[in-house]
């Protein structure tokens, strides 16, 4: 395992089991966001680093009991968390690392990651790989419940040129990969990318 997954196993590890409780008023804006989506009745979907399963829920009115819903992500304990959340009767968890899915190529509809990108160690191939999975004309959401500005600002520390969710950033990145961005809203309240899978 390299030193990137190591340090995200163990900084998710020891959040885990109070994550949900340190972030209790999310569910609407993670409802909102699978709405953007655009899912259909009977969609396959993917929610990337699915952490605790805060999407599951939604991800699954979404598609429907005909739709397939999949959560992804490289920590066992977050996994857990969202077995005892019963999240898993939501959607399937899986423990695998997004850089190489145990899944067929094109076998998805779309994409979903909330909080995913910074925690991404190679991007613009992490990017790659989810294109992979997912049809032409499938859709991407990079998501997370509070904009940029205000997530900095819990950390303690402002935005910087660098940052990997800024849109001069982000859409080069997400092209390279096979991604097509087709809305960026960075907001205090949320920020949501929106793309479809190139051919």
């Amino acid at each position: 395992m390299s030193d990137d997954h190591t340090h995200v196993r163990e900084f998710f590890t020891a959040r885990a089991a109070d994550w949900d409780s340190r972030f209790p008023d999310d569910g609407p804006a993670y409802a909102a966001a699978v709405a953007d989506l655009g899912l259909r009745e009977g969609d396959r979907v993917l929610d990337a680093g699915c952490g605790t399963g805060r999407a599951l829920p939604p991800l699954r009115a979404a598609v429907g009991p005909s739709g397939v819903v999949v959560g992804a992500d490289l920590t066992p304990a977050m996994l857990e968390a969202a077995a005892r959340a019963g999240r898993d009767r939501d959607g399937r968890l899986v423990l695998a690392d997004v850089a190489a899915l145990p899944l067929r190529s094109e076998s998805l509809d779309a994409v979903f990651g909330a909080g995913l990108i910074s925690h991404l160690p190679r991007p613009a191939e992490n990017l790659r790989e989810l294109a992979r999975v997912v049809r032409v004309g499938g859709t991407l959401a990079l998501f997370h419940p509070i904009g940029r500005a205000a997530l900095a600002a819990r950390h303690g520390h402002a935005i910087t040129p660098d940052d990997l969710r800024a849109e001069d950033n982000l859409r080069p990145l997400l092209a390279d990969a096979g991604w097509r961005m087709t809305s960026y809203v960075d907001e205090d309240t949320r920020f949501l990318v929106l793309a479809v899978r190139e051919g």
